[in-house]
């Protein structure tokens, strides 16, 4: 054991959260030489042996990267879905898509795939090997109670009365983070009155790959592809009282209300996976840090699900947060200073902001049935598409390697 000011230190960092992007941090500081633990109010073993249930999350080619620096991508690399293809195409209300579409192709960029669809059951369970081989100490099943910044480090007490000590405490627990919360952070946000409706499907047709984003005036529809070519994930966006009475519906009426949305280009289509819902809204920490606090993820920026980008944000932060602290580490900084914890928000801030606004912006512009909007959204969507230039600006964005990338999310070491 370590000591800070007398107290007894049980780890560098205790990182409040332990579902992607908890363990992800882990395991990046954990590389850097820092003693990382996790504390995780679900159980691990419950949550990584789940059945096949459709949740999947879109990979970006930086994401891919990342797990790869950490040790994670060799377990994963099997089971999952490479996008070749993406179309994003208007939406007709009762019709499905536009007949008219802009295609991200990924013979246009250099580096492969566009990205990776992985099914959150062997996304998690790849972590939690990697943490056990790394040895990163995870306390799942736990709460936290209370913090207390009073002293030299911060404390953090679980509600089994255990209390952990440690310089820097990280939040990593979503929207409603209770990091945040008891730190004093306060969150500026709204509602969209939108809900997304979120299934898996099995398809006669093979999905060869492609990603299909329909910008429905009730909100868009995104069509996943999934691992093995006759299975999608989809994330069906509704207002939310129409969204409610849809989830009500037994299975066969369900799928009803989703084929003239969906289309038959894959052929005939059935559940293939348990029905979720999930409100849809806006919500940014008005700072991602505090008095040895720092916040990553959805505790920090919780996003439209418009682009798929929600993962790939809290992952750049993560590259960032892992980044700024090991170095500081060896410089023989305290890695809770307030002067470090700056240099991560400055760094993710901005660019995590304005990356929501966009999705808000974007989501505004499409979820409606205004002819004037929808003949300047058909014009946009030509013109990019019409453009090479413009399209591979926009799939390098959507890759995450604009900017200034984490070395991490280069595939480097820190």
């Amino acid at each position: 054991m370590r000591h800070i000011g007398g107290m007894e230190q049980q780890a560098d960092i205790v990182i409040v959260g332990g579902g992607l992007n908890g363990p992800a941090l882990a395991l990046a500081l954990a590389q850097g030489g820092l003693r990382v633990v996790v504390v995780d109010a679900r159980a691990a073993d419950t949550r990584a042996e789940a059945g096949f249930d459709g949740r999947a999350y879109a990979l970006a080619i930086a994401s891919r990267r990342l797990l790869g620096a950490i040790g994670v991508w060799d377990a994963l690399a099997e089971k999952v879905q490479p996008i070749l293809q993406i179309k994003a195409s208007d939406g007709v209300a009762g019709q499905g898509p536009a007949p008219f579409f802009l295609t991200f192709d990924a013979a246009e960029i250099e580096e492969g795939p566009m990205g990776f669809m992985a099914e959150d059951r062997h996304l998690y369970a790849a972590f939690l090997a990697a943490m056990r081989k790394a040895g990163v100490e995870l306390i799942s099943g736990e709460s936290v109670v209370a913090q207390d910044d009073s002293g030299a480090g911060v404390s953090v007490t679980l509600g089994s009365g255990r209390v952990l000590r440690a310089r820097l405490l990280v939040g990593c627990d979503g929207r409603g983070s209770g990091v945040a919360t008891r730190a004093g952070i306060m969150r500026t946000g709204w509602g969209y009155g939108q809900t997304a409706l979120v299934t898996a499907i099995a398809h006669e047709a093979d999905h060869h790959g492609v990603a299909q984003q329909y910008f429905m005036p009730a909100g868009p529809l995104a069509i996943l592809p999934l691992k093995g070519g006759h299975h999608s994930s989809i994330v069906w966006s509704e207002e939310a009282r129409a969204a409610t009475a849809i989830q009500a519906l037994p299975d066969a009426a369900y799928l009803e209300a989703l084929r003239p949305r969906f289309g038959d280009f894959l052929g005939e289509i059935s559940l293939a996976g348990e029905r979720f819902t999930y409100p849809l809204s806006l919500s940014l920490a008005n700072s991602f840090v505090s008095k040895r606090v720092a916040l990553v993820g959805d505790a920090a920026h919780g996003v439209h699900p418009i682009a798929g980008q929600g993962l790939n944000l809290g992952l750049r932060d993560v590259g960032a947060l892992a980044e700024v602290l090991i170095e500081a580490a060896r410089r023989g900084e305290d890695i809770g200073a307030s002067d470090v914890l700056e240099r991560y928000q400055r760094w993710r801030r901005f660019d995590s902001t304005a990356l929501a606004l966009g999705m808000d912006s974007v989501n505004r512009l499409f979820s409606n049935d205004n002819p004037i909007l929808r003949a300047g959204r058909d014009l946009g969507l030509g013109l990019v598409n019409a453009v090479p230039s413009l399209r591979r600006g926009f799939m390098r964005q959507a890759a995450g390697l604009t900017g200034e990338v984490p070395k991490l999310l280069q595939g480097k070491a820190i």
